[in-house]
C-alpha cells in the first residue's frame, strides 16, 4: 500500500510541476511588473477558470492527500523505537569492544631484589 502510494505521489507531483510551469503569468505585462493590477481587487484581475487552472487545483489536492496519507502511515509504521534505534548508531556500551581482563600480576619471588638491603641516598 505504501509503494503504491508512492508511485501516485510522485506521478502527481510531476504533472503538478508541468500543469504550474504550462501557465501564463496573470500580471506578465510591464505594468505587473511595477504593481499596477488593472483592478483594485485584492489578488488582481481573475479571469474564467481553465482547463490548466482546474488541473492544478486538482493536482495540488491530490499532492497534499498523498503527503498526509504517507506521513500518517510512517508515523505509524515507526511508533515505539528510538530514534538511535532507527538510525543505527549504537550506544557507548554496545559501540565499544569490551575490555580485556588484565591478568593480576604474579606474585613477588622470595629472592632478593636490588631494593632490598641497605639504600644509599
Amino acid at each position: 500500500m505504501v509503494i503504491l502510494l508512492t508511485i501516485l505521489h510522485v506521478l502527481v507531483s510531476f504533472f503538478l510541476i508541468i500543469v504550474v510551469l504550462l501557465q501564463s503569468g496573470k500580471a506578465a505585462d510591464l505594468a505587473g511588473a511595477f504593481g499596477g493590477m488593472g483592478s483594485q481587487t485584492a489578488f488582481g484581475p481573475r479571469g474564467a477558470a481553465t482547463v490548466l487552472s482546474k488541473a492544478t487545483t486538482t493536482a495540488a489536492v491530490l499532492f497534499m492527500l498523498t503527503s498526509i496519507t504517507l506521513g500518517i502511515m510512517q508515523g505509524r509504521r515507526i511508533v515505539g523505537q528510538s530514534v538511535i534505534d532507527r538510525s543505527g548508531i549504537a550506544t557507548e556500551e554496545e559501540a565499544a569492544p569490551a575490555t580485556p581482563e588484565v591478568p593480576a600480576p604474579a606474585a613477588p619471588s622470595s629472592a632478593p631484589s636490588e631494593t632490598d638491603g641497605d639504600t644509599q641516598e
